[in-house]
């Protein structure tokens, strides 16, 4: 390939095309040992892993030693990024002819550490030169270079036992799995004092939390690549979506991953965008992981554009004789507590429609306004805010709410957490109105937070318009498991989500379990049975 040394290259380096090509040359000696697709391949470097392996070992100070120490490759899954990670790893190792070279594989955790650990392992294996001169020791992760007496091992993440380490080179996998500086830190600069030319290669994907160190390093290495900052040592290589750039574009996904349509087919992106459209844990996993994008924590999880269009006013007596569920959070005697009533659809139009509560002490209520300048004192004018008297909520006011509404509409069940609410509670189901504690869980709230996105992008989830609603629902910041089940996240959030934390438990027990094609489902809530046209079901 025609190469350019990179522009952060200082005005006394050069640029050695004679170590840049004994680098790439010794990697492509090696071969891929990963799926059935690339197993047993040499190992060719795409243009953009090679124009990273070139300019890290082919950019070269006046006094003979690489410019760059610090490297830092955040780029989509799927892209090579490990493999690559594991060629340096033994370039390191066996050619750098550095005598008693310490190599280290670090991460989140040791068997994150051993996957670039491991990819190097059977690479060596699977070359003859490298095979006859390593000494393997599985049972440590650790491979042993003999002629320099240089080792490579994966290491744990205890940061205790890091200190005083003589590294030559670290590779450090999934920075975003990081949840402070300490191990970072500790190995990063460990391969800065003790070497002639020590090397740290960090890869990763995007993150969420914008409060990490691999945040941090993304919007340095983003100044870097920007001109906003400079940094000799440290070579930044970012291939990531911006935050404004359209997630559906299909453009967008091949500009931000350099190994689109050769180590990740295109097919699998339009395979994953078709199911990630209906769903919001699956959107939020194709734009961070296969796009780049860091999600903030200040966008707003929910389609807000969509929310708006379903804020058509409509009568509340309308809904008299209705069935319907009460979501119950009542966040902190001192704050705000929220009820909302959930109506499953009564029409062919499959429209939820949902009545909002909320109450506030009117001292907090003032202070908040003036502090946080969240406009409570005018939703407490306009009626959709309830305010009471002194420094906490009286729960007086919600229970008689509720069993107002247990006269005025068909209400099957209220939904609530555990926390603060037993006396209510026990007041409630001694008038005769039935309870349903919800876990917090992810197991229980998955699911409703799912349908929530969905009836929102699909318009069929009427609000009326309530601006307090409306604010908590901007405010969401949810969270996800490995097992892509999401949650609300109230630490997180912005602001106040008890309006929608309510939501989605008295959702979760109104969605209608089946709605088979061929007309209205109609669900006996005490029962159980489901009757289309008469019919059970």
């Amino acid at each position: 390939m025609e190469f350019s040394p990179t522009r952060f290259m200082l005005p006394d380096s050069h640029y050695s095309a004679k170590r840049a090509d004994h680098a790439v040359r010794f990697i492509e000696q090696l071969r891929h040992v990963k799926t059935s697709q690339w197993a047993g391949k040499p190992f060719k470097l795409l243009p953009w892993q090679e124009e990273i392996i070139r300019n890290i070992f082919g950019v070269i100070k006046a006094d003979g030693t690489r410019q760059f120490r610090h490297v830092f490759v955040e780029v989509p899954k799927k892209s090579g990024k490990s493999e690559l990670a594991a060629a340096v790893a033994l370039y390191l190792l066996c050619a750098d002819r550095e005598q008693g070279a310490e190599i280290f594989s670090v991460a989140n955790d040791r068997e994150q550490a051993a996957i670039v650990f491991n990819l190097a392992m059977q690479m060596a294996a699977d070359c003859p030169f490298l095979r006859a001169r390593c000494k393997f020791i599985d049972s440590r992760k650790r491979i042993v270079f003999e002629p320099t007496r240089s080792f490579y091992a994966a290491i744990s993440s205890e940061v205790k036992n890091k200190y005083g380490l003589n590294v030559h080179g670290c590779i450090f996998d999934e920075l975003l799995g990081q949840t402070d500086r300490n191990l970072y830190d500790t190995m990063t600069m460990g391969a800065t004092s003790a070497r002639l030319q020590p090397l740290n290669f960090v890869i990763t994907t995007a993150g969420r939390d914008r409060t990490s160190v691999c945040y941090e390093e993304h919007c340095y290495a983003l100044d870097l690549l920007e001109g906003r900052k400079e940094d000799s040592n440290y070579y930044p290589c970012v291939f990531a979506a911006k935050d404004d750039d359209d997630w559906t574009d299909s453009e967008v996904w091949k500009r931000v991953n350099p190994s689109f349509g050769i180590t990740v087919p295109e097919d699998f992106y339009h395979n994953f965008f078709r199911r990630a459209q209906s769903n919001v844990a699956l959107e939020m996993e194709f734009r961070q992981f296969y796009l780049g994008q860091w999600l903030s924590s200040d966008k707003s999880w929910l389609p807000m554009d969509k929310y708006d269009k379903c804020a058509a006013p409509f009568d509340p007596l309308s809904l008299k004789g209705n069935p319907c569920f009460a979501g119950l959070d009542l966040a902190s005697t001192d704050d705000i507590a929220a009820m909302v009533l959930v109506f499953p659809p009564e029409n062919e139009n499959g429209e939820y429609f949902v009545l909002p509560h909320f109450w506030i002490p009117r001292e907090n209520m003032q202070r908040r306004t003036k502090q946080d300048h969240v406009l409570y004192e005018k939703w407490a004018r306009e009626d959709f805010l309830h305010v009471t008297e002194g420094n906490i909520i009286h729960y007086d006011f919600i229970e008689k709410q509720i069993k107002d509404a247990s006269e005025r509409y068909d209400l099957k069940q209220v939904c609530y957490d555990k926390w603060n609410s037993s006396q209510l509670i026990a007041h409630l189901e001694a008038a005769g109105i039935k309870t349903v504690r919800i876990g917090q869980g992810f197991e229980s709230l998955s699911q409703p937070s799912k349908d929530l996105h969905r009836l929102i992008l699909d318009e069929k989830f009427r609000h009326g318009g309530n601006p307090v609603l409306r604010w908590m629902m901007e405010n969401v910041v949810i969270e996800m498991d490995a097992a892509a089940n999401i949650k609300p996240n109230k630490k997180k959030s912005r602001e106040k989500i008890d309006g929608v934390a309510a939501t989605i438990m008295a959702l979760r027990q109104a969605m209608v379990p089946v709605r088979p094609a061929g007309g209205l489902v109609r669900i006996n809530f005490e029962t159980g049975e489901a009757r289309r046209n008469g019919v059970v079901l």
